[in-house]
This record gives structure tokens, sequence and C-alpha cells, in this order.
């Protein structure tokens, strides 16, 4: 009987420990959070990803195409729509990755990038924010884009 007992009392053990590391590992876990996004975000198997291509802005009304901070909100709401279309939300977004070139005055608005971003990550309606990127480029593909925005989502099933 007592060698019944030890194989089913390190199974016990062992099965215990499985279902915490399981438990453990199924979040999404974001470190070292900056300003405006975290340096880090893991991403446990079994999560469902989503990645949107490369985006820019719509030009407005009157053909112009806005600046930075406009081009990143308008760019960001698109985004939104997208991802609620399909049951998904601005807070699934883990990463987002900016290429951006300098304005007709040659200066890169940074600072108008930021400004929009502030919108959508790290307030009140979403209080996540992703890891991410921002590159200066020279050239985008768009005449008029100051910015090119791409994002990768990723939420743990129900």
């Amino acid at each position: 009987m007592q060698t019944l007992i030890k194989p089913f009392a390190l199974l016990s053990v062992l099965a215990v420990w499985g279902v915490a590391t399981l438990t453990h590992a199924a979040e999404i876990t974001r470190n070292n959070e900056g300003n405006y996004f975290y340096t880090s975000i893991t991403i446990p198997a079994g999560a469902e990803t989503m990645y949107l291509s490369g985006s820019g802005a719509r030009p407005l009304e009157d053909g112009s195409w806005g600046d930075m901070k406009q081009q990143t909100i308008n760019t960001f709401s698109r985004f939104k729509q997208t991802l609620e279309s399909q049951g998904w939300s601005m807070s699934d977004i883990i990463q987002v990755r900016a290429f951006a070139v300098a304005g007709d005055d040659g200066e890169l608005d940074f600072a108008g990038f930021n400004e929009g971003y502030a919108q959508f990550f790290g307030s009140g309606d979403n209080p996540n924010k992703p890891v991410r990127s921002f590159v200066e480029i020279k050239d985008l593909v768009v005449d008029g884009w100051l910015v090119e925005i791409e994002i990768r989502a990723a939420r743990m099933p129900d």
C-alpha cells in the first residue's frame, strides 16, 4: 500500500504544480511601464493574435493630410474600428511600430505623434500600453503621410 501512496502523492504534487503553472502562464504580462509604453510584454502559449498591416491617415475633406497629431489620431481611430468590427479592442494591442518622416519644415514631430498616441493608450478608456518602436525614415509610400503605423494585438481566449 505504501508503494502506491508515494507515486500518488508525487502525481498529486505535479498536478497542483501544473495547474498553478498553467494558471500563472495564462495571462499576458506587461513589464517596466514607461510614459507611453512597456519595455516588454510576454504572451503565453494559447493566446489569440491579430496583426494589422501598416496604415496611415486618410486625407482631410479639403484634400490636405493634417499634421502628425491629426494623422496619428486618424490612423489609430481606423485601427480601433477594424479591431472592434472583429470583436477586439484597443486594449488588446500589445505592439506598435511607427515609421515617420519629417514634415515640410524638415522637422520630425515626435511630440505630435505622442499627443495623438496618448489619446488611445494609457488613458481612462484604455489603461494598457503596448511595446513600441518609432523610426524616422526618409520617405513613405503615400505622398502626404507623415507616419505609417502597424500593430499587433493579443488576448487570451474566453
